[in-house]
């Protein structure tokens, strides 16, 4: 695959202001096991080759076991993730692809069951950074690895 275009290279303001959010979100209440298990949903809902490589090495390098990795697909039948990581999961997903009436209120219920106003809230805003890194990637068919050593994601061990 070759990379259509360099949109951060084409864009440089903008690519600035949704890195500096996506960097932005690291203070969020949300845990990082779960901010890795969205990002790794949402990218695998898009199709983004690029986003689904960086966040399972980016995961891992935080501790992920690969099982749990592996099972992010197959969430809702693996036994390996929590009420809470569940609730962000099922929230990720509808916010991924809209449904046509909107977000329902049950799930909405089921989430609030789990996080705080304030956690889905952040959860909210770290699902809408990941979906617009998704956007850019899948249109402009971004590289798999091609920026592991720029963002440290060599340090994964699974080259």
């Amino acid at each position: 695959m070759t990379q259509r275009l360099n949109y951060a290279q084409q864009s440089p303001e903008f690519f600035k202001k949704i890195s500096d959010f996506s960097l932005s979100l690291k203070d969020s209440v949300i845990e990082q096991t779960i901010r890795d298990l969205v990002n790794l949903r949402a990218s695998q809902i898009n199709g983004c080759a690029f986003c689904v490589d960086m966040h399972v090495k980016e995961a891992k390098i935080h501790g992920e076991s690969e099982l749990r990795l592996y099972h992010v697909a197959i969430w809702r039948e693996s036994n390996l993730f929590a009420p809470r990581e569940r609730a962000a999961l099922a929230w990720t997903e509808v916010l991924t692809k809209l449904p046509e009436g909107g977000v329902p209120d049950e799930l909405y219920e089921r989430v609030r069951g789990q996080l705080s106003e304030k956690e889905i809230s952040d959860l909210t805003f770290s699902i809408m950074a990941i979906n617009a890194w998704n956007r850019v990637s899948v249109a402009f068919k971004s590289v798999p690895g091609s920026a592991d050593k720029l963002y440290g994601l060599d340090k994964a061990g699974l080259n």
